[in-house]
């Protein structure tokens, strides 16, 4: 770890280090956003799957994805380390990529990458924080930016890489550029780890070298194992929730997986037993799991993006300019493109917003996002509306639609999970960020489910969707007083004058 003070300016030189996490998750989201943009297109037009059917399995292994890291931490925390973990976890996903390229090996492609997934992503983040000189250091705002940076350009740049070659050359081919993206992931935290210190290491653990490849073969081979164990009893588990409603079933799994991290929570908490939680952190608390539920529907109708929208790009989008055809996965460009152009500015405009005379609260931020992602939607029925009846429509549909969920994204997301690492008690913050990733695994699962769901009601999804996400901003923003004060309940211990919310500043 860098040694620095709390003093060193903030416009001092970053960690070396910084960059090479930097570029091991650019390509490893160049990997994971690479067979994203694939996955249904993949599913529909290469293997015949229903489209309903193609929409469930994507909306399934998105939603497992934010599930794993919970223990993919656990791993790291108790015994392997963080920089270990992550390479175990790249490994893993490496195989799992290059599974997907053998049809036969679908389902078990889709299994390590789950695995995969949940060992690398909670490490490499918590090894950027690692780098500094804890959280007063004032460079680390600006180092998670620019690791944030990291993740869009990779995800910018796979689209074009893995999409053109899966669309044009072969299915194989974009799926096994994925996995090259992660093997030089890999090369890249190991190769140049020197620069990394101590971070990710547990005390008295030596930097990743060949004593550590049995311990990585034995996940590996563990993880393999653990793919084909779930897939051979899952037909009975199928069998077992046939009659069992979804929303009934999503509800049960979240509660177990809440039961396991308070599990988790207290077998990890070292000496005496956390004194109980006071009234004023309950009460924060209890604000925190309302906001999960309206996170929910806003990922629930932004995740289209790898689905439906992915479909409606693929089949019912003109993408000829001249005689070139645009290839569909290209569209999934747009996001992390104006991501990197919008979020600058998004920086500025809060920080001007919270001096002003009528400063914004997080949770109005929020709501305003939902209702932006919503407006979106409006754009995306009257497309669809539009090619339903004369075939297909121009790019700019899709584009304008990707531009103001970006907008949206950039208003809820990185002030969703400011707030919520605030406003947790210090105990239970870790607990409270992972059922924040929980509801993003469920929205996921939502996603994906959503036309099987409305299958047979006449409603049709874009319709439903601007509704649920401009319904759902407007309630946010009529509840928003009532949550800010929740937020900011403090004990009569606690200091008076240092409120959560900018509102209230």
């Amino acid at each position: 770890m860098t040694t620095l003070t709390a003093t060193t300016p903030a416009n001092a030189a970053h960690p070396r280090g910084l960059y090479v996490l930097f570029g091991t998750e650019a390509w490893e989201r160049f990997s994971y956003y690479g067979m994203r943009a694939l996955l249904v297109l993949y599913l529909v037009n290469a293997l015949g799957v229903p489209r309903v059917e193609a929409l469930q399995m994507y909306g399934i292994y998105t939603g497992l994805v934010y599930l794993t890291p919970i223990f993919g931490g656990w791993i790291a925390d108790k015994y392997l380390g963080a920089r270990l973990t992550a390479v175990v976890g790249g490994t893993v996903m490496m195989l799992g990529h290059f599974a997907m390229a053998v049809p036969s090996l679908l389902h078990v492609a889709l299994g390590l990458l789950i695995i995969g997934n949940g060992f690398f992503k909670p490490n490499t983040t918590s090894m950027v924080g690692e780098l500094y000189d804890g959280p007063q250091d004032p460079r680390r705002d600006g180092g998670y930016t620019i690791f944030y940076m990291g993740i869009n350009l990779g995800s910018f740049i796979s689209s074009f890489i893995c999409g053109t070659l899966g669309q044009n050359v072969g299915w194989d081919w974009g799926f096994a550029s994925a996995g090259v993206g992660m093997f030089i992931g890999l090369c890249t935290l190991i190769g140049l780890q020197r620069v990394l210190g101590g971070s990710g290491l547990k005390p008295g653990q030596r930097p990743i070298g060949l004593h550590n490849v049995p311990v990585v073969a034995a996940f590996t081979v563990a993880s393999i194992a653990v793919v084909y164990g779930v897939l051979g009893v899952w037909p009975l588990l199928k069998s077992a929730l046939a009659g069992i409603p979804s929303l009934v079933s999503i509800v049960g799994g979240v509660a177990i997986i809440w039961a396991l991290l308070t599990f988790w929570s207290k077998a990890t908490t070292k000496g005496a037993a956390p004194a109980p939680l006071t009234r004023a952190e309950r009460t924060r608390i209890a604000a925190v799991c309302v906001l999960v539920i309206f996170v929910i529907f806003f990922w629930m109708g932004f995740e289209q993006a790898g689905g439906s929208m992915s479909l409606f790009a693929d089949k019912q989008t003109d993408r000829h300019v001249g005689s070139f055809e645009i290839p569909s996965t290209w569209f999934q460009s747009i996001n992390p493109l104006l991501i990197v152009v919008l979020a600058p500015f998004f920086s500025m405009l809060w920080t001007r917003v919270n001096k002003s005379s009528f400063p914004l609260s997080d949770i109005a931020k929020q709501a305003l996002g939902m209702i932006v992602l919503g407006l979106g939607f409006v754009v995306m029925f009257f497309a669809q509306s539009r090619a339903d009846v004369v075939g297909t429509v121009g790019p700019e549909w899709l584009f304008f639609v990707y531009a103001l969920h970006t907008i949206g994204e950039l208003m809820l997301s990185p002030v969703g999970l400011s707030m919520v690492s605030r406003a947790a008690p210090h105990r239970v913050a870790a607990l409270l960020m992972g059922v924040w990733f929980i509801a993003n695994g469920v929205a996921n699962y939502f996603a994906g489910a959503l036309e099987g769901l409305l299958a047979g009601s006449g409603i049709p999804p874009y319709l439903f969707l601007l509704g649920s996400s401009i319904g759902m901003g407007v309630l946010l923003l009529i509840l928003t007083p009532m949550l800010n004060r929740m937020l900011d309940a403090r004990d009569p211990v606690e200091a008076p004058d240092a409120p959560l919310n900018p509102a209230l500043a």
